[in-house]
């Protein structure tokens, strides 16, 4: 089993930055890919972005290219999302996730964290 934890959410003002990291324990081996999602109330869940844990290869959602970048420190199994020039629609509950497998260039998700809440005022 993986443990996820998040942190670095909070409140922000639009144009504001935000760095959410999240710790992985337990059997940290068995990942192959880690990922940012969020969800809005009333919304659906939607990836962020992800990275494979060998290669470092990316994705990002069009929504946050440009303003957010995901990155890893394996020797710490920490990933982190990198949050710049938030909008007051960045605001929602963000996952972190882990998994154990790519399927055609997308992570296929195991374990996930308890969110972390980010909220951006206009």
């Amino acid at each position: 089993q993986v443990q996820l934890v998040e942190s670095g959410g909070g409140s922000v003002q639009a144009g504001g930055a935000l760095r959410l990291s999240c710790a992985a324990s337990g059997y940290t081996g068995s990942i192959y890919c880690m990922g940012w999602f969020r969800q809005a109330p009333g919304k659906e869940r939607e990836e962020v972005a992800s990275i494979a844990t060998d290669g470092g290869s990316t994705y990002y959602a069009d929504s946050v290219k440009g303003r957010f970048t995901i990155s890893q420190d394996n020797a710490k199994n920490t990933l982190s999302l990198q949050m710049n020039s938030l909008k007051p629609e960045d605001t929602a509950m963000y996952y972190c996730a882990a998994g154990r497998a790519v399927v055609f260039g997308r992570c296929q998700y195991n374990y996930w964290g308890q969110g972390t809440q980010v909220t951006v005022s206009s």
